[in-house]
């Protein structure tokens, strides 16, 4: 069965900038995010056929990237480097727009402060805006992780930021 090539295409136009924007808020990099995407990207395509309904493909796609990015963090030679400003890549549409650059750099920070694990269920809950049933499949976990795993991660959000810094944060998003 050949691949529908016209349709990954179109998946890719549509969702490229939404997976690279997740990719960053999980790696912190926009050169790692680019190498997550394209990797997301190749694994997708090779899986392509198997993608029964399309409807699906961006659920496909965000367990993909998660799984490429847990693994990644398993690897002895990475290395995470904050960065002291976030560049703007967006196009429009983006709710870190909202946020001042020093704001969205702070934020940066203390999320390369949150595990990987943990930072993934932050990303997912909060940016991707996921019901905790949807992180529980995509992370294949139970929904009782997923929520540890969320109250873990903001609590040392709250200790790298401070919680008035968290609370002023949330109202930006």
């Amino acid at each position: 069965m050949a691949i529908d090539e016209a349709s990954y295409r179109e998946f890719v136009s549509v969702r490229r900038r939404g997976l690279l924007r997740t990719a960053y808020l999980l790696t912190g990099d926009w050169h790692a995010a680019e190498d997550l995407v394209q990797e997301t990207l190749t694994k997708l395509y090779l899986s392509w056929r198997r993608v029964r309904r399309r409807e699906d493909a961006p659920s496909y796609a965000r367990r993909i990237m998660l799984n490429a990015y847990v693994d990644s963090t398993r690897r002895p030679w990475r290395r995470e480097q904050a960065v002291a400003v976030v560049p703007d890549r967006s196009g429009g549409g983006d709710p870190a727009d909202a946020a001042d650059p020093d704001t969205r750099s702070r934020l940066m920070r203390a999320l390369a402060a949150v595990p990987p694990r943990q930072r993934a269920v932050l990303v997912l809950r909060f940016w991707e805006d996921l019901a905790v049933e949807q992180v529980a499949e995509l992370l294949d976990c139970s929904t009782g992780n997923v929520k540890s795993q969320t109250a873990r991660g903001l609590d040392r959000l709250r200790e790298v930021l401070g919680p008035a810094q968290l609370a002023s944060i949330r109202e930006v998003r």
